[in-house]
């Protein structure tokens, strides 16, 4: 395959029109077309069909484009590199990473923490968001890899590995006095005030189970997707809320809470994900060694 007639076909294709890929590439629109006709007898498949006076992609032209949209992130990807071929062997390595809001913050600190031991000096990028976007940024090469607490959403036009990096028993908290005066765990959540993880954290719905099985009844005041505010929000006695049991003693030292009670049968696990099937990126590796030694007592797993 020609990569020059596939740049043409990127180019139109975000530009929308023949004449505007034309003007962009600094040709004249009949030598495009001739050049896009070429790519798809080289492909044997109609890219793009009429649309007023500009072009929609077909589902083959979509498929076309998030792999050239992939092959020409690459490539500008290693222009940069090599354009810092002159840096000096001390300059710090970038290592840009997507962490979902879902994933405590100071799990991701656990983590990452492990990079300081890396022989040469690293940079960290963190991002964060919904992990739709963070995939998207993966696919694209923005990112080596995103935390998440999920594996892979199926359904997505993205080639990435997930890598389960462990998981944690469930634990409640509260401000001291939150309680109801002689009631123990679970029952004190019966009518008290609760902090839930927002509807698209994965851990939600085996809470929501559990608390249906229990036959438990709390008010539940607000709904967080992410994990340090709702903390914050309890720090202020505005409810109970669920957080891995595996951070406990910070998170009771860092919000002036103790633990009420923790649930073996609900547990919240933390996924790796990246585009590569066998691990190469010395930063990726060293997370999940350090995920597999240090931060979980369960051992890896892939998917």
């Amino acid at each position: 395959m020609n990569l020059k007639h596939l740049r043409y076909f990127w180019v139109t294709a975000h530009a929308g029109s023949v004449a505007a890929a034309g003007s962009q590439l600094h040709l004249t629109p009949q030598t495009v077309s001739a050049q896009l006709k070429l790519l798809e007898n080289d492909l044997g498949t109609a890219l793009f069909r009429p649309a007023g006076r500009g072009l929609k992609l077909t589902e083959a032209g979509r498929v076309a484009l998030s792999y050239a949209d992939e092959i020409f992130a690459l490539g500008q990807e290693m222009v940069s590199s090599l354009q810092t071929t002159g840096i000096p062997e001390h300059a710090a390595t970038v290592f840009r990473v997507g962490i979902s809001d879902a994933v405590p913050k100071s799990l991701t600190h656990r983590l990452l923490a492990s990079l300081r031991r890396s022989t040469k000096p690293v940079r960290l990028v963190c991002r964060g968001g919904p992990i739709e976007s963070l995939l998207g940024e993966l696919a694209l090469h923005h990112l080596e890899m995103v935390l998440t607490d999920r594996p892979m959403p199926a359904g997505l036009s993205v080639r990435a590995h997930s890598r389960k990096l462990g998981e944690s028993a469930i634990a409640f908290f509260a401000r001291p006095g939150l309680s109801q005066r002689g009631a123990t765990f679970p029952a004190c959540l019966n009518g008290s005030p609760l902090l839930l993880p927002g509807q698209n954290v994965a851990v939600r719905g085996e809470i929501d189970r559990w608390l249906g099985e229990a036959r438990l009844h709390p008010r539940i005041v607000g709904e967080f997707d992410d994990s340090a505010l709702m903390k914050v929000f309890a720090e202020a006695g505005e409810g109970y809320f669920p957080a891995p049991a595996l951070l406990s003693e910070e998170i009771c030292a860092r919000y002036g809470v103790i633990e009420m009670g923790r649930l073996d049968e609900v547990r919240e696990a933390f996924w790796l994900i990246s585009t590569e099937r066998r691990i190469q990126h010395p930063e990726v590796r060293a997370v999940l060694e350090a995920a597999r030694t240090g931060v979980f007592i369960t051992p890896l797993a892939d998917k």
